[in-house]
């Protein structure tokens, strides 16, 4: 007997998912359609046709081990069989305090507390909302926060309003919270951004200074001086304001450090950490924050607790997928293929200085950014097109505007990177 074939297993990924699916960043009414990804493993991800893309940006930073991971795999099939889920109120359970532990032994040394998001934006939008609180639970009603030009924290409303990206915002502008914007400090012009900032707290009631540390991710990996964030951070915390550091692009290894608040000496407050955390293998988050913030939630007081929660706070899987991240983050051939890229990145970006079509190219440990300077009138849509230039080539890059990045998993072979960056010339001498 002849078997009959579903007609929807033969249609194309791209052709079903335009009939239901909204997806994000996205105007449907010009964009292309989307790709349909069917296999990842490494640095390389597969598409229906059987066509490789090397994985440029790990996938908007998150699977820095590599996909499909065996280690962190092999863990979250063991804690599946042992305990797929349980709610994090009322319960606790070996994962979460493992992982709180772990983390521990490599965050700052002020972080004494760990509170359990699923996302990076429920992870600042909790830090905003543990700022606020901090000081209503002291009598003290705290409107305003401090926060850099354009920079970017997500996409729930308190995250939203820290993000100075106007693409994102706009719609929005008339519901968000009270922030006050200073530029990100340059060796030129730190003193220019501390007046600013004092002026700032002087004629405003300051709750927080919400700040990505070193590198401004989604205005285009932007860098800034630790020299100025250090002393921003100082001035705050000699005021009463608290600092918190949205470390969710830049922790986990990715500027050279565990995270970015270790070029500091004066450590945030609160700390958030998201996407390289579980390597991108399970939706998890966390806000730690230091012994001062936790205890001013502490009283006889029941409204004075922080009354926030998210139905999988703590998820078993996505803490095993963390601590399995934890222990190869500096294993000695992660910690190997780092030095790799970074040594390597550099070297590229001194054969890119003299370049005409180059604005400014730059690297900080595994990040590396190109500022295209070209003319975008006659290329129109330049970000488009060259992405699509990529994906021809078998890349996977997402140029921000006219800044091309490349942030790739740790275990991306020698080849592989090579590959990237012929790419990358090949669009400079295309465009």
């Amino acid at each position: 007997m002849r078997r009959l074939t579903n007609p929807v297993v033969l249609e194309k990924l791209a052709n079903r998912d335009k009939k239901y699916l909204w997806h994000p960043l996205t105007q449907h009414k010009t964009s292309a359609p989307p790709l349909g990804i069917v296999k990842a493993k490494g640095a390389l991800i597969w598409d229906e046709e059987g066509n490789s893309y090397i994985d440029g940006i790990a996938s908007w930073y998150t699977a820095m081990y590599g996909h499909c991971n065996e280690q962190i795999v092999t863990a979250l099939i063991k804690q599946m069989q042992q305990l797929d889920f349980v709610m994090f109120s009322g319960f606790t359970h070996k994962p979460a305090v493992e992982l709180s532990e772990r983390l521990m032994e490599i965050l700052p040394d002020n972080q004494k507390k760990i509170f359990f998001n699923d996302n990076g934006s429920t992870a600042v939008e909790a830090a905003i909302k543990m700022a606020l609180q901090y000081y209503h639970n002291q009598g003290e009603k705290r409107d305003t926060l401090i926060a850099f030009e354009d920079g970017f924290h997500g996409d729930t409303f308190g995250a939203m309003s820290a993000s100075g990206l106007s693409s994102y915002n706009g719609p929005f502008e008339d519901f968000l919270l009270k922030v006050e914007r200073i530029p990100v400090p340059q060796e030129e012009n730190i003193d220019e951004v501390l007046e600013s900032l004092e002026a700032i707290y002087k004629n405003n009631s300051c709750a927080a200074f919400v700040f990505e540390p070193l590198v401004q991710g989604a205005a285009g990996m932007k860098f800034h001086s630790a020299k100025g964030l250090d002393q921003l951070i100082k001035k705050c915390q000699k005021a009463g304001i608290l600092c918190i550091a949205d470390e969710i692009m830049t922790g986990f290894g990715k500027t050279g450090k565990n995270f970015a608040s270790d070029y500091l000496e004066n450590t945030p407050d609160i700390i958030c950490l998201s996407k390289a955390l579980t390597a991108g293998m399970f939706p998890l988050s966390i806000t730690s924050c230091s012994q001062k913030v936790f205890d001013a939630f502490l009283s006889e007081d029941v409204t004075k607790g922080f009354f926030h929660a998210h139905t999988y706070s703590a998820h078993p899987l996505g803490c095993a997928a963390a601590i399995a991240g934890l222990e190869l983050l500096n294993s000695e051939e992660i910690l190997e293929r780092r030095t790799y890229i970074e040594k390597e990145h550099r070297i590229f970006v001194a054969s890119l200085k003299s370049h005409p079509k180059v604005r400014e190219a730059r690297s900080m440990g595994v990040i590396l950014a190109i500022d295209l300077d070209l003319d975008t009138n006659r290329y129109g849509k330049l970000r488009d097109k060259l992405y699509q230039f990529f994906m021809d080539q078998g890349v996977n890059l997402r140029p921000l505007g006219n800044t091309i990045y490349v942030l790739p998993p740790y275990v991306i072979t020698d080849e592989q990177l090579r590959k990237v960056y012929d790419s990358i010339r090949l669009a400079l001498e295309t465009f």
